[in-house]
């Protein structure tokens, strides 16, 4: 039957039945593409068709300058969790870094002011922020947030703070819920430069408005677009009857 089927498909599902057969352990770097070519005696061709089409179908990812590895399924960010990205990488065993691209005061637009229940003369703190694991990027969020509720968030260095640790301690707000939307687009223009992946790539995006007690009253405190690299992360639902 393999011998009437494209030999890429026939080697990826040769590599899928190992994946699930554990021989080839979550983060564990797959054989090379000359490994697998001597092996499985197929071109290099076949090879990278079949790599390509496992990193899309959520088998494998790619690390950008050291290789593919297997993509695992034991962890993940529960969707219906309001967690700090620097939680999601912890939660994950890996070193969180966040690089800073955009930390600035800007007028509020239509958008943002409906959606934080603040007038266009209010002014909204601007905050871009890349979120790497172990040195690699995971997800870039630009987030924003009412002025007028957290004056001085310029001053902070958000490189080395967490955003919602700062809002609870230093701002007293009591995190209460949030509304997400999500959608899968691909990647293009700037984001894929901050991702460091390929135009073209899946992603993730995340749209969100987050309340919090602030001063005894529930309010939108921020809002925010969250892309996720979907070679490096996943997320769960958590089901109880």
């Amino acid at each position: 039957m393999e011998e009437r089927v494209p030999k890429y498909y026939a080697l990826k599902r040769k590599v899928i039945r190992k994946i699930e057969m554990g021989e080839y352990p979550e983060d564990t770097p797959i054989l090379s593409e000359r490994e697998l070519m001597e092996l499985y005696q197929v071109s290099r061709i076949t090879v990278r068709r079949a790599i390509d089409e496992l990193v899309n179908e959520g088998y494998l990812y790619k690390v950008q300058g050291k290789g593919t590895y297997i993509k695992g399924d034991t962890s993940g960010q529960d969707l219906f969790s309001i967690a700090s990205c620097t939680e999601d990488v912890l939660r994950l065993g890996k070193t969180p870094s966040r690089r800073v691209l955009q930390a600035d005061s800007m007028t509020a637009d239509r958008k943002r002011a409906r959606l934080l229940q603040i007038t266009r003369d209010d002014t909204v703190f601007c905050l871009g922020r890349v979120t790497c694991a172990d040195g690699e990027p995971l997800n870039y969020t630009r987030t924003y947030l009412p002025e007028k509720l957290f004056p001085g968030l310029g001053a902070h260095d958000f490189a080395e703070e967490s955003l919602y640790r700062l809002l609870e301690k230093e701002y007293q707000v009591k995190l209460t819920r949030a509304r997400r939307t999500i959608e899968a687009i691909l990647a293009k223009d700037e984001i894929s430069e901050y991702l460091e992946v390929e135009e073209g790539i899946p992603l993730i995006l995340f749209g969100c408005v987050t309340w919090g007690i602030v001063n005894g009253k529930e309010l939108p405190i921020e809002t925010f677009k969250s892309y996720y690299r979907t070679d490096r992360y996943k997320f769960c639902i958590n089901q109880v009857k």
